[in-house]
């Protein structure tokens, strides 16, 4: 993995903080009669330290609030807000002697400890999840568009299948719509309608195969294909088991007539990409909820800390 040059300084930064911080506590601990003590003049500098990068963390979610600010580059406020966010931990631990104490410390040390590896985490999903985008999502679209994206996609099949068995009863985005939406899904061009479909035919050459060819496909389509882009999240044959898709497409491609396999290929298609948008779907979500659980115990360790803080100084 190729490491950048800010990601480098942060990363020499943390190392050298740390290296200095544990020098200075090992001294400390060895020296101190009482041992290592958070009221203590170096137990508390190591205190101010911990809360003030646990601050610099938190500021990161204001500067995205507050882009106008423009204080430095986003990238160094990223890298900055993992590495003091992690190193925050450490000082901290240093800062109580590696004691918990009472029932507010305890509190403030798990909930630190908890926000300090789930930003990990979060760190691991944002390098992850691009990546499998990448490879196992080439027909990403706009997250805010897969709805829409995903109705498209079922008017393409509905007129798949009305161009070779005629009219379904499902299909309703016009031709003119379809112009509107530039004729495309996501990535993939939507098929050109076919000679004797219902766009562009007399009602009398729509059925291209009898009911007896095209039974079929009809039982497959409006028992798989159909249910599984109407609601992918609870048909589950074409949704999570590409094997058993690829089998019932090949079979029934041979159930039917030459001339209809192409429309059999663009619903297997349109079944792909559905899948793919659901897959989106599925990784931004495991974002989302890390946002979710990762923002409010950050805000919660920071508010008790000043209480923390305060109460320390105070009595």
């Amino acid at each position: 993995m190729r490491i950048d040059s800010t990601q480098r300084t942060w990363a020499i930064a943390s190392a050298v903080i740390f290296a200095v911080s544990l020098s200075a506590y090992i001294v400390y601990a060895h020296n101190s009669i009482q041992g290592a003590r958070g009221g203590s003049a170096i137990g508390l500098a190591f205190g101010v330290l911990g809360f003030a990068f646990m601050l610099f963390a938190a500021l990161l979610g204001a500067r995205k609030r507050a882009p106008v600010w423009r204080l430095g580059r986003a990238q160094a406020w990223m890298r900055g807000h993992l590495w003091l966010g992690a190193l925050s931990l450490p000082i901290i631990l240093f800062h109580g002697g590696f004691h918990f104490g009472g029932t507010l410390t305890r509190v403030l040390m798990w909930l630190l400890i908890f926000t300090v590896f789930s930003g990990l985490f979060g760190a691991v999903l944002q390098h992850y999840i691009p990546r499998v985008m990448t490879a196992d999502v080439p027909l990403e679209t706009i997250y805010d568009e897969i709805g829409n994206v995903r109705n498209l996609l079922l008017e393409e099949a509905d007129r798949a299948m009305e161009g070779l068995c005629g009219a379904i009863g499902g299909s309703k985005t016009s031709e003119e719509e379809i112009q509107r939406a530039g004729g495309f899904t996501a990535m993939r061009p939507m098929a050109a309608p076919t000679k004797g479909s219902a766009a562009v035919a007399p009602a009398a050459e729509i059925l291209l195969l009898s009911e007896e060819e095209s039974s079929p496909l009809r039982h497959f389509y409006f028992n798989e294909v159909r249910p599984f882009l109407e609601r992918p999240a609870e048909h589950r044959l074409l949704v999570s088991d590409l094997h058993r898709s690829q089998l019932g497409f090949s079979g029934l491609r041979t159930l039917l007539p030459e001339g209809a396999r192409a429309t059999v290929d663009d619903l297997e298609d349109v079944c792909e990409e559905a899948r793919q948008l659901k897959k989106q779907q599925r990784l931004y979500r495991w974002l989302h909820l890390w946002l979710l659980v990762h923002i409010p115990i950050s805000l919660a360790l920071i508010v008790l800390g000043a209480v923390h803080a305060v109460m320390a100084l105070k009595y």
